[in-house]
């Protein structure tokens, strides 16, 4: 029997039955190793940003204990508390190679969250080196030290967004198009890194988060939304989108990297609504007055100049660019039934998202605005 023992051909037979019946029910088979996978050596990029603060303490409430974690010299540990202590901290850059092959010595799991996100012209550059060339250095690394698997955290920026109001799923790949950012662009690049890194070897994954929502630095991506909302929106943009909720995407990306699921990507999505809806909910949770004008196209365009020349003069981030002005005025819809295939797994609602978070920022407006971090509970 090639070998085998009657014990060890039992257990594979088993094995084998396990696996049939599993898969029967889901697409994708959910086969983890328990004790052996909580004991993997583990590295996360980004680990001090919005996503990876996330995924760092969702590992570490799963039992997850030899992790690795990189950050910049001038990164703030403030979204991790106490869960920063309880980590490997590397200090360094991406864009290094030479690091990132040091920090990646010994590792089994690499979970890629780093990433510039931007709509800033000023910023492309930045993005493209970060995202794009500091993509291909975690995948030569990961190549050269021989890991078990890489989980990519990219976007929906990356689909192909050929015309408006379109369902996008996971088989519209990127086009060439009016609709494409530069973030678009750059996360794109990181991307044929990694299928690259696929072609030669690599056991990867890769996960499209849409919208992601959530408590974290209130002057900050999507968390500034809702304190803008609290201080007051006169206009609403007239697009829909997609959102979720950032703890559904640190958990789906620890239970795929759990799973024997590889060269596939899964785009995360909670649900689809307008611009209007979402900021109506918000407003709602935060006793606000909603906004009632529609952000018109001609109203958007004098906006972003607005906006651009305010930032020229004071120094400072503008707070509307050209790219976010013409994307808030467009409808992207997309599907998530191939992640609800994959394994158990359920999205919060973001009516729940959204009443948490307000929640914790009228909380945090007692203490100058200061950073929250949603709590996993018991999932």
């Amino acid at each position: 029997m090639s070998g085998l023992q009657p014990r060890t051909f039992r257990s594979a037979l088993i094995h084998s039955f396990i696996h049939s019946f599993i898969h029967s029910f889901f697409p994708y088979t959910y086969m983890t190793e328990t004790s052996t996978a909580r004991n993997k050596p583990i590295l996360i990029t980004g680990a001090t940003g919005f996503v990876g603060s996330y995924l760092l303490r969702y590992l570490l409430q799963q039992g997850y204990r030899n992790i690795r974690a990189i950050r910049r010299k001038s990164s703030s540990m403030e979204l991790l508390g106490p869960a920063a202590d309880k980590v490997e901290w590397v200090e360094g850059d991406i864009v290094d190679p030479v690091f990132v092959e040091e920090a990646m010595s010994g590792i089994k799991w690499v979970f890629h969250c780093a990433a510039v996100v931007s709509f800033a012209p000023s910023q492309a550059r930045q993005m493209r080196q970060t995202n794009g060339e500091g993509a291909a250095n975690i995948v030569n690394a990961a190549l050269y030290e021989g890991i078990d698997k890489l989980l990519h955290i990219s976007s929906i920026a990356t689909l192909g967004r050929v015309h408006n109001n379109l369902m996008l799923s996971e088989k519209d790949t990127w086009q060439r198009s009016p609709f494409n950012t530069q973030y678009g662009v750059s996360k794109y690049m990181a991307e044929q890194e990694v299928w690259r890194g696929m072609a030669e070897g690599l056991r990867v994954a890769i996960v499209n988060p849409s919208v992601i929502l959530g408590s974290g630095k209130w002057n900050e991506g999507t968390p500034r939304i809702f304190k803008m909302a609290y201080e007051g929106l006169y206009f609403y943009p007239e697009g829909a989108t997609g959102f979720v909720d950032v703890r559904d995407v640190a958990r789906f990306s620890v239970q795929l990297m759990e799973s024997d699921i590889e060269g596939e990507r899964f785009i995360l999505n909670a649900e689809n609504q307008t611009y209007q809806s979402l900021l109506n909910r918000i407003c709602h949770h935060l006793d606000s007055s909603p906004p009632s004008r529609k952000a018109t196209s001609l109203t958007r365009a004098v906006a972003w100049r607005l906006a651009w020349l305010y930032s020229r003069l004071t120094g400072k981030p503008p707070l509307l660019t050209r790219e976010t002005a013409n994307q808030s005025g467009h409808s992207f819809y997309y599907e998530n039934k191939k992640s609800l295939e994959a394994f158990p797994f359920t999205y919060h609602p973001i009516e729940q998202t959204i009443a948490e978070t307000c929640g914790q920022l009228l909380q945090a407006r007692q203490e100058g605005f200061a950073s929250r971090i949603l709590p996993f509970g018991d999932v």
